[in-house]
């Protein structure tokens, strides 16, 4: 092989190595049997989530996956294989290949990476299962919202109870208020005519009593 051809190799590995170093999640599938209209669709597809699928030989992608230490992947490459990068969403590769291979049977999931670990065919399979990274946010800022509905409907019943805590108070006050300004009794007030109207001793009676 010539200096060249090894230089072109080389090339090609350190770019499969940047794609995985970027992506959040990879793919791998077999896709003999697809026609060149099916692949095309998936291509499609996959795009349309983010995700590139790039045709890449073999001893290629096995060279690339060592370099990021995942040397079992090369396992997995055997036959026409494709790889999946998705660079944001690590559910959608997964998600979009699953889904394809429903109705494109000879489409195979094999193998695959999340966030740089290795996963198998059910791994990648589950991972299919869950909600896209615009859903999983949505349940998130759901959840965060919760809390602060329920603040905000007690702060509406706690304003709502308020008028009537301060009228209960202000009850007593003027009922304490009345019983200070009310009329004597009958009673008090023939006690204290009596009081006004008894006799003073006369100046005689009180010179004999000196005397």
């Amino acid at each position: 092989m010539s200096q060249q051809a090894i230089n072109k190799k080389q090339q090609e590995v350190t770019e499969i190595v940047e794609k995985l170093n970027n992506s959040v999640a990879t793919v791998i599938v077999e896709y003999a049997g697809l026609t060149v209209e099916e692949l095309k669709d998936l291509r499609k597809q996959l795009r349309a989530e983010g995700v590139e699928l790039k045709v890449i030989k073999n001893n290629i992608s096995s060279r690339a996956y060592k370099e990021v230490n995942l040397e079992q992947m090369e396992d997995y490459l055997k036959g026409p294989c494709a790889v999946a990068f998705s660079y944001d969403d690590v559910t959608a590769a997964a998600r979009v290949l699953n889904d394809f291979s429903k109705e494109h049977e000879v489409l195979k999931l094999k193998a695959g990476t999340m966030e740089g670990s290795f996963a198998d065919e059910a791994q990648i399979r589950e991972l299919a299962t869950l909600p896209s990274r615009d859903g999983l946010l949505s349940m998130l800022l759901s959840v965060l919202q919760a809390p602060m509905r329920g603040l905000a409907q007690t702060l509406s019943q706690v304003a709502e109870q308020q008028p009537a805590a301060e009228s209960a108070v202000e009850e007593p006050v003027k009922e304490e208020t009345a019983s200070e300004k009310a009329p004597a009794s009958e009673e008090e007030t023939q006690e204290e005519v009596v009081e006004e109207t008894k006799p003073e001793a006369s100046s005689d009676e009180e010179a004999a009593s000196e005397e």
